[in-house]
């Protein structure tokens, strides 16, 4: 007769027990990765184009056998624009719904209010839209990485292109928020850098508030200053707003050099359709026709056949959030946050335009725009073309790591 030995009990218990947690069942568990987008309002199509970029590269990557043999899984929250919004959705993806990974945020000031929040979450957080220096400057942590380019990068471009051109005096319209503010700051700054001479005219600057349906009276009042140049930092609904009005109000007869901080969003242009005039110099993250890459090829072929439009570089960016997480979950073998964290931190993984950097001072994408005239029609995109395209280097657009940025 055998006698019972606790020590073999408990043996044959942990071996059960290592069984059980190297099985396929708990191996099949998915991936969840929690987006955070605006996906009401008016500029909900932001949302959407995020929506569809990540459920492509989300689809794709499960194809092709998901990532540590697990698939991925994208639960999406409305951050609504609003910070107090975005900050509950990322706590019920986190501690309810228990994701892995965090992406989004479409608004600047929703960015600065979240940012903050991301370390008490513990997971890493994705930055796909939110352009403030701020997220990867003097709020920066550890667990907050961006794969799209930020005010600075767009407008040490814009700044070039402005230049380059014969306005001498210059102001803008744009949100009366971080985003719209924080444009003009660097834009004026990086201008006048490159022409001391410009004349920057903050008195006639004008701040609608997000939001705003009429934008008369701000149109008229830079009309009335009648600057040389434009810098134009509307986005979303409020920038087809605002082409719609500012064409009834003979703004583009004016004769001026207007140049828009993302005017060259697919979704933007979408609604406008031939009310886009050309002439206008457009800037975006991301320009699906800028690139000769085979890569860039087959995103754009892969997302038209899925979606039946061109992709936006909200679209791109929410794309190469889900590959970065993939690169990044494979080289460090594991979905733990910390390891996750380092394994993003300094990674170089190839994007449609090219190779796409994470700096590990601030974990900053070193992207630089795409800024181009808007052209004729395409006649099955149903969208304006960008003609004398420039490509800016990101090594040559980003600033150095900010001094108080400590992770």
């Amino acid at each position: 007769m055998t006698s019972f030995s606790w020590k073999t009990a408990l043996g044959t218990a942990l071996a059960g027990a290592a069984l059980v947690a190297s099985s396929p069942a708990l191996a099949e568990q998915p991936i969840k990765i929690g987006g955070i987008y605006l996906m009401s309002g008016s500029a909900a199509t932001y949302g959407e184009f995020a929506k569809q970029g990540a459920t492509l590269a989300i689809d794709e990557v499960n194809a092709d056998g998901g990532v540590l043999g697990r698939q991925l899984e994208l639960k999406l929250e409305d951050g609504q624009g609003k910070v107090a919004v975005a900050i509950q959705a990322a706590r019920k993806l986190v501690y309810q719904d228990k994701v892995d990974l965090l992406m989004g945020i479409d608004s600047s000031g929703v960015a600065e209010g979240l940012v903050p929040v991301v370390p008490e979450l513990g997971k890493p957080f994705m930055i796909t839209h939110a352009a403030t220096p701020a997220a990867t400057g003097r709020l920066c942590n550890k667990y907050t990485f961006r794969d799209g380019t930020y005010v600075a990068q767009q407008m040490a471009g814009a700044a070039a292109v402005a230049a380059d051109t014969d306005a001498a005096k210059w102001t803008t319209i744009g949100p009366d928020y971080a985003f719209g503010h924080q444009t003009w700051e660097y834009f004026s700054k990086y201008l006048k850098e490159r022409n001391p001479d410009v004349q920057i005219m903050d008195d006639a600057a004008a701040f609608p508030k997000f939001g705003a349906e009429d934008f008369t009276p701000f149109i008229s009042s830079v009309m009335a200053a009648k600057p040389d140049g434009v810098m134009i930092s509307l986005w979303g609904g409020d920038l087809v707003n605002f082409v719609r009005q500012a064409s009834k109000l003979g703004f583009f007869e004016q004769g001026f050099t207007n140049i828009y901080a993302v005017g060259a969003a697919t979704e933007v242009l979408t609604a406008l359709g031939e009310q886009m005039p050309e002439g206008q110099w457009l800037a975006t993250r991301y320009w699906y026709d800028a690139w000769d890459t085979p890569m860039n090829k087959k995103f754009v072929a892969d997302y038209k056949a899925a979606w039946g439009h061109p992709p936006s570089y909200n679209a791109e960016q929410a794309y190469m959030a889900i590959y970065a997480f993939k690169a990044a979950i494979e080289k460090a073998g594991s979905v733990d946050a910390d390891k996750v964290i380092a394994a993003l931190k300094g990674l170089t993984i190839p994007a449609p335009f090219g190779d796409m950097h994470f700096r590990a001072g601030d974990n900053q994408a070193l992207i630089g725009p795409t800024i181009g005239l808007s052209g004729p029609m395409h006649e099955s995109d149903g969208i304006r073309t960008l003609v004398q395209i420039r490509n800016f280097d990101g090594a040559d657009v980003t600033p150095p790591v900010d001094p108080d940025c400590k992770m």
